[in-house]
């Protein structure tokens, strides 16, 4: 039986540049790797703590077109208990567009986690849909 052994390919001196004998892995892109994933994750937490999971949870009941000029919407809002919410009301046109907006403040009653509103919001055009943007805590 013959025997094939494995060599090194032999290349010319100075024609293919220096050659690197094993493998060696970049240091500087993997630790701006790890370091943009870990400044990411801080970002993420910091964002979620201000502006996630709100206990100002608003819920609409329903809306009401009595005129052109106004809009009455209904929304319950949960608060923590006793607490105070600031809430955006919005009204939109048929095609989407904002008609009217108002911001309102709401106050529960002692030892209560819910409030129950009823607004009203200026429009300029008919209105045929309500909304609560968002609430958030009272100032």
């Amino acid at each position: 039986m013959s025997e094939t052994r494995t060599t090194e390919p032999v290349f010319p001196a100075g024609r293919y540049g220096k050659r690197r004998s094993g493998r060696r892995r970049p240091v500087l892109p993997i630790v701006a790797i790890v370091l943009v994933v870990a400044v990411s994750l801080m970002v993420s937490i910091k964002l979620f703590q201000q502006f996630g999971q709100t206990d100002y949870d608003p819920q609409i009941v329903g809306w009401q077109e009595p005129s052109d000029a106004v809009m009455t919407i209904e929304f319950n809002v949960s608060v923590p208990a006793g607490g105070a919410a600031e809430c955006l009301l919005r009204a939109r046109d048929y095609d989407g567009y904002q008609v009217g907006s108002r911001t309102v403040v709401l106050r529960a009653p002692a030892g209560e986690k819910s409030i129950k509103a009823r607004e009203d919001v200026p429009t300029t055009a008919r209105a045929s849909v309500g909304d609560v943007v968002n609430c958030r805590p009272a100032q």
